[in-house]
């Protein structure tokens, strides 16, 4: 992919994979905005770390309201392996290939994050009943670029697809990188160039108008793989950090370090607006959202954005009535949420993905975080299963509040109780399109 594009009045990209030829996704996030409104979503689903010895699936969920079937599992698709540990998805093509009219969102992309197996699956020959494509060896990962766990993966402009990966196949940090497959799923090499890895992997994002990719960190496999262990943060075995790449040649140009503001950075998010160098990351274990821009001497920079206190809409977790966890008020008051019921069902455990619809009004959110996690935090989870809400979102006053006609329950999986995780629409959605 070249550094330097042109962009026509309505945001199209005129490249070298042709002029204005619609391709995958589409031309601009505004005209993302005007898309399809979405009636499936695909959803991870573990039985990996329950106890259940039946394989990782991927669910598809009914979120068509004249549906018959609104707010059902209608088919589930189950992995050829046991302990796969599916987590994030990504797309084989996006819009960062609008360009180009033979590139076609077809492929989801399944990185299982403890195996290091990395699954295609068609959604096109039936959307509501993907197929299995094909499935990437974790010991020819291993064997071409020593990586594994993989987790995050992006679709890029010249047909390659990049997954970002946590460590070797020992767990050590060190190992981490970022592996590039060609458009038919096999192994290319590093991304990254000889020597600029990050210290520790998670997240990336990359931003071809400002020839830059930024990348976050979670921690050593071998450390999250087994809980959460505060010593293990002490032991220097989690991130901190936001590593700042030259796009698209791979080298590591700066390093920031966001303090303990900025503890266990996670999910990382430009602008949609493919013209700013701006855009957000979530530090999990110090409860803030941090801000990352570019500088005018173009160095990048960090700041606090949000400080996480108030609830504007609350669907489980810790603080509720009866955990022996509180929240402690300025006044030293103790405060804990009464939790609520959708359906008649109890909420359990706590939201972690979420996935926004195209035009802004639908939120999805699941609640299974990694299974080591969820049984440490909540092991109710891994004995009744996960669940998926949807948050209705008024765009014109303001506001979030649980649609109570929507609830999907997956503690009542044929195959038992199982845990949800990332969700994705076939059309594409607000965490999977770059524009070049």
């Amino acid at each position: 992919m070249g550094t330097e594009v042109a962009v026509t009045q309505s945001g199209s990209v005129i490249n070298g994979h042709g002029c204005c030829k619609k391709g995958s996704g589409y031309a601009s996030p505004l005209e993302a905005m005007s898309g399809p409104k979405e009636k499936l979503l695909y959803v991870t689903c573990l039985y990996t770390g329950t106890g259940r010895e039946k394989p990782d699936y991927l669910a598809t969920v009914d979120v068509d309201p004249s549906s018959p079937t609104y707010s059902k599992v209608i088919h589930r698709l189950p992995m050829p392996y046991l302990g796969d540990e599916l987590h994030h998805s990504g797309w084989n093509s996006c819009s960062s290939c609008y360009g180009d009219a033979s590139a076609e969102r077809r492929f989801l992309v399944l990185p299982s994050l403890v195996s290091g197996r990395i699954y295609a699956v068609d959604t096109q020959k039936n959307p509501k009943a993907p197929s299995l494509h094909k499935f990437v060896d974790p010991a020819d990962v291993i064997n071409k670029t020593g990586l594994a766990y993989p987790h995050t993966a992006h679709c890029l402009a010249s047909g390659d697809i990049m997954v970002s990966c946590l460590g070797d196949k020992d767990g050590n940090a060190e190992g981490n990188g970022f592996l590039l497959l060609d458009s038919d799923f096999n192994v290319k090499k590093r991304w990254e160039k000889p020597g600029h890895s990050p210290l520790f992997g998670y997240d990336f994002w990359y931003q071809p108008r400002h020839n830059t990719m930024i990348s976050s960190s979670w921690g050593a496999p071998l450390a999250f793989t087994k809980g959460f262990n505060p010593q293990h943060l002490s032991d220097g075995l989690y991130g901190r950090h936001l590593y700042v790449y030259s796009w698209p040649d791979g080298e590591l140009k700066q390093t920031m370090d966001l303090g303990n503001t900025g503890l266990i950075p996670l999910e990382i998010r430009f602008l949609h607006d493919p013209s700013k160098a701006v855009g957000f990351v979530g530090a999990t274990l110090s409860s803030n959202m941090i801000r990352f821009f570019k500088t005018e001497d173009g160095s990048w920079s960090h700041e606090v954005a949000a400080s996480v206190k108030p609830l504007k809409v609350w669907v489980g977790g810790l603080l509720q009535k009866g955990s022996p966890v509180v929240a402690v008020m300025e006044d030293g008051q103790t405060w804990q949420a009464d939790v609520p019921e959708i359906q008649g069902h109890r909420l359990r455990g706590g939201p972690q993905m979420i996935q926004l619809s195209l035009d802004g009004k639908r939120l999805y959110v699941t609640n299974s975080l990694f299974s080591a996690w969820d049984r440490q935090f909540y092991p109710e989870l891994t004995e009744k299963g996960s669940h998926m809400l949807q948050i209705d979102v008024d765009t014109e006053k303001g506001g979030l509040a649980i649609n109570p006609n929507f609830f999907v329950d997956f503690g009542a999986e044929p195959d038992g109780p199982s845990l949800a995780h990332e969700m994705r629409y076939p059309g594409g959605d607000c965490t999977s399109d770059i524009w070049v």
